[in-house]
């Protein structure tokens, strides 16, 4: 039972946080019965970087390391999106070419010689392409068709509308500073640890609060030396990722833009009365009827939420690339934009996930697809080498719930 789910009296007392060894001995039980966390993704990322580093000594240098994370935001944005999608048990394959409906749109909109100001131009193509996700979950939740079915229409008809509204400009180029600054952008050196430890105080608080709270209810806390270890473990990663970008161009700013939408919608997921319908619907959707839950309302609002963060993480590629063309949209960014948080740890049989796989299964796939360029290597390869990591991530996933299922945890 999640943490969101458990029930005690208010007049509860105050319950004594676990000692250490039960703590650990809990973690032992979770991994046997199939729940491994993040560690399939930590051990990922400690093979790829050997590999690649002794392939190129460049993959650790801090240069490459900043141009990672630019290469990633774009990805990553659309990826939270996705997260909730999948959370429902569904799939959304409109959501590369709605990625690139907003950032054409934003381009036409701030071409001479009647340019729009910018913040007016990125409000519009939000508000459109969460349009588009209303219409698209409206046909699924209305009609009862397969989410696979309409948004791959979605994604045929997105496709062309992209076509047509470039039409025989092929590339427009932006010219606006602030949207190419968006993913262009880096923080001098005092203002990334500034924003570090803004980001740090902000984690230390609600972790101390969400321990204090779950004490007051009577519910079973990690021990205070735990919480303390996990703290600092943040601090000192963030401080490691602020002290490499500050050896190369500084904290690029779509870097600190993508930690903010990370915790915002981890904080909708994961505390909220919505993120909790999320995991129920996709849990159990007869379930949540039963319960009294509006199962249509959460299903149209997911896939707004869906194509509203495919719209932002355009905006972040278009940006990123200073302009648009025909091609926007396409290639395999819907592709890795799924795959990332099913690699991630994110199940495709819905009900279990945290908005954080969007960010870990990126950096998987922007870490191969950085070696790799590296190292000179062609498409096909890194088709075929992303294709075997989603494999792997699927089949870890299928494992664990079989372990689940089979320790009565699932």
């Amino acid at each position: 039972m999640s943490e969101t789910q458990q029930t005690v009296s208010p007049n509860m007392a105050a319950q004594p946080a676990q000692s250490i060894a039960n703590y650990a001995r809990a973690y032992v039980v979770r991994m046997k019965s199939g729940d491994l966390g993040s560690l399939p993704i930590i051990f990922g990322m400690i093979v790829i970087a050997v590999i690649f580093q002794s392939a190129n000594e460049n993959f650790l240098t801090p240069r490459n390391f900043v141009n990672l994370i630019v290469q990633m935001a774009g990805i990553t944005t659309i990826a939270i999106g996705v997260v909730f999608v999948l959370l429902l048990g569904e799939i959304d394959l409109s959501i590369g070419y709605v990625s690139a409906v907003a950032a054409v749109f934003l381009a036409l909109r701030l071409r001479p010689p009647e340019p729009w100001p910018w913040y007016a131009a990125v409000v519009v193509a939000l508000i459109f392409v969460s349009v588009i996700g209303i219409i698209q979950g409206g046909i699924v939740t209305k009609f009862r068709l397969p989410s696979f079915v309409v948004t791959l229409a979605g994604l045929l008809i997105w496709n062309g509308v992209v076509l047509l509204l470039i039409g025989s400009a092929g590339t427009v180029i932006i010219q606006d500073d602030i949207i190419v600054g968006i993913a262009n952008t880096f923080l001098p050196a005092q203002m990334g640890w500034a924003v570090g430890a803004v980001v740090v105080a902000f984690f230390a608080i609600g972790r101390v609060w969400r321990w204090y709270s779950r004490r007051q209810r009577g519910v079973s806390t990690t021990p205070p030396v735990v919480l303390v270890v996990q703290i600092v473990a943040v601090a000192v990663m963030i401080g490691a990722v602020i002290y490499i970008c500050n050896a190369d161009r500084g904290v690029p700013l779509v870097g600190v833009i993508l930690v903010i939408l990370l915790a915002a919608f981890s904080f909708l997921a994961s505390r909220t009365r919505f993120g909790r319908y999320v995991y129920a619907v996709g849990g159990n959707i007869e379930a949540a009827r039963r319960a009294g839950i509006s199962v249509d309302r959460v299903r149209v609002t997911v896939f707004m939420i869906s194509s509203l963060m495919a719209g932002m993480g355009g905006l972040i590629l278009a940006s990123r690339l200073r302009s648009v063309d025909t091609a926007a949209g396409g290639g395999n960014l819907l592709l890795i934009s799924i795959a990332a948080p099913v690699i991630g740890g994110t199940s495709l049989f819905g009900g279990r996930g945290r908005v954080m796989s969007a960010l870990l299964g990126a950096l998987i796939i922007a870490s191969v697809e950085n070696g790799m360029g590296l190292l000179g290597l062609s498409a096909g390869v890194k088709f075929v080498v992303t294709g075997l990591v989603l494999l792997a991530a699927v089949l870890v996933d299928a494992i664990t719930r079989r372990g689940r299922t089979q320790s009565g945890t699932a």
